[in-house]
């Protein structure tokens, strides 16, 4: 008897979602660990379940010599975005969500603590202001880019056009930014 086609979809049983997440972690770890001894290279997983629980396999080096190197070889790109670094101890708003689903939808709500509720909303708090953070900085580059269009048109023209231009446009004074962007 074959194996029939699985339609990639979210398992509505409990138990099976579990069973399946089991097996198809192991399944994945044994890959990763011939990969790594079929091609000499070195792998790392990282895997967080739907309670939340850390699963990791490193083979070749160790976890920690893994992302040092990738940290190393990404170092342009890790300094480019600065926000990635205050957000790499924080979940994303996915994953707290989801965590928080977990909690409250299991049936025996006195696993629940406060201070389990507590933490969770601290990361939310801390999430919410990395994306705050990252949206600023976005729309200060939008803002700079577009001072600098307008100051390109600008320089083309002659002298007398342009302070005519700039005068009957903007009246006596340049265009103002939003006070919060300043």
């Amino acid at each position: 008897m074959g194996r029939r086609k699985v339609d990639i979809k979210r398992i509505e049983s409990k138990s099976s979602r579990q069973v399946t997440f089991c097996k198809r972690r192991n399944g994945l770890m044994e890959k990763a660990r011939q990969l790594s001894v079929l091609c000499e290279s070195s792998v790392a997983i990282l895997m967080v379940s739907s309670t939340g629980k850390l699963y990791s396999s490193s083979s070749g080096d160790s976890m920690a010599k893994i992302i040092k190197r990738y940290e190393r070889q990404h170092a342009d790109e890790l300094k480019n975005l600065d926000i990635a670094a205050k957000s790499r101890n924080h979940l994303s708003h996915k994953e707290l969500l989801e965590i928080v689903k977990c909690k409250l939808d299991e049936a025996n709500l006195d696993d629940v603590s406060l201070e389990s509720l507590i933490s969770l909303e601290g990361q939310f708090k801390d999430a919410l202001s990395v994306t705050r953070a990252r949206k600023t900085e976005l729309m200060l580059e939008l803002v700079k880019n577009l001072e600098e269009k307008m100051k390109k048109k600008r320089l083309p023209e002659t002298e007398d056009e342009g302070a005519m231009s700039s005068e009957s446009s903007y009246g006596n004074s340049p265009p103002e930014t939003l006070p919060l962007l300043k």
